[in-house]
């Protein structure tokens, strides 16, 4: 019996590490290639309309950031250098773009973790809720309700809440991850509230916390929505299912029937889906960290966009295929460890 019939999990992920591999170097050619045919120059941005005026100023930039090479030459060393860690060097700050993504990528995970979070344990009672009230008043409500938070904008939502609950009511912090007396908390995981948590500081962790409520609940609203929906008719399948009519006829609680036969007969969908809307609301925070002022990955690409820097562009681009590559990856483990019968084929 060779090693793969033995251990047919492990050649699973191999299979699909080798396939993630190729897909995060097409990430990398495709951001490459977008931001090089990127109307505008790069160059005149960086430099000013003074600067920009002078060919040997122009020329000398070109050659120290290595734009006058083709470009083919100039993917490999981005490659080359990319394999050494090395994003390069914000135009627009002067910077490592890693550093400056190391503060931004995970003040947006933060926000995004606890989003998904609060969405996935609404969505999963009303979903399943609303799939046994088929057809009656809690049904139609949820249904209702769940279109609502699909059909509001998200940026129209995050004004509102920030005018309704910040600005009128004061119930709410203002912008940013904390407030402007507090000192941010020594940097272990650069998720505030745990790092706060970890460094004891009690003051620091709800103020955190507090600042996360608004940006949570925008973010969470539309999630829940698109969930609850895809919840409902995920179980609703499987309430049509015939192991679901025997495990009723065997005279099991309902709650039971729930665990142990609807909600597991249902999680591989819903495990995609929900992968993908974390993906989505990584990727997706632009405006709603544009109105908190969220110093996250929205926020450091549209800077990097308007002043053309393209480097700090091609970073982001990276650290969001690989986000969706690395949830990709998990949801196929995940389905493996579930359904053998995915692994065996």
């Amino acid at each position: 019996m060779s090693p793969w019939q033995r251990w047919p999990l492990l050649g699973y992920i191999l299979r699909r590490l080798g396939t993630s591999l190729l897909l995060m170097l097409g990430v990398t050619m495709v951001t490459f290639l977008l931001t090089a045919i990127v109307p505008g120059d790069p160059v005149a941005a960086a430099l000013g309309e003074g600067a920009a005026s002078n060919p040997a100023t122009v020329a000398a930039y070109r050659e120290r950031y290595g734009l006058d090479e083709p470009l083919i030459v100039r993917y490999l060393i981005y490659l080359g250098q990319l394999l050494q860690g090395d994003l390069g060097t914000s135009i627009q700050t002067g910077r490592p773009v890693l550093e400056e993504l190391a503060t931004a990528v995970p003040a947006t995970v933060e926000l995004a973790v606890l989003a998904i979070i609060v969405s996935l344990v609404v969505s999963l009672v009303l979903g399943t809720w609303a799939a046994y009230r088929r057809g009656k008043v809690a049904d139609q409500v949820i249904r209702v309700v769940s279109l609502l938070g699909l059909s509001v904008p998200m940026f129209w939502l995050a004004i509102v809440s920030y005018q309704f609950f910040f600005l009128r009511l004061g119930i709410a912090p203002g912008s940013g991850r904390l407030d402007p007396q507090l000192v941010p908390p020594p940097d272990v995981t650069g998720f505030y509230t745990i790092d706060f948590l970890l460094s004891g500081d009690p003051v620091g962790y709800f103020d955190a916390l507090a600042h996360l409520a608004l940006p949570v609940m925008v973010l969470s609203l539309f999630t829940i929505g698109l969930l609850t929906r895809f919840i409902r008719s995920s179980v609703l399948e499987v309430l049509d299912s015939d192991y679901v009519r025997a495990a009723r006829a065997k005279g099991l609680s309902r709650r039971r029937v729930i665990i142990s036969y609807v909600i597991r007969g249902a999680s591989l969908p819903i495990l995609t889906m929900s992968g993908i809307t974390f993906g989505v609301l990584l990727s997706g925070t632009v405006l709603v960290e544009a109105i908190f002022a969220w110093p996250g990955m929205g926020t450091y690409a549209y800077n990097s966009a308007i002043n053309l820097d393209l480097l700090g562009v091609m970073g982001v681009g990276l650290v969001v295929g690989a986000i969706y590559l690395t949830i990709n990856f998990a949801v196929d483990l995940l389905y493996g460890v579930l359904d053998p019968r995915v692994r065996l084929a």
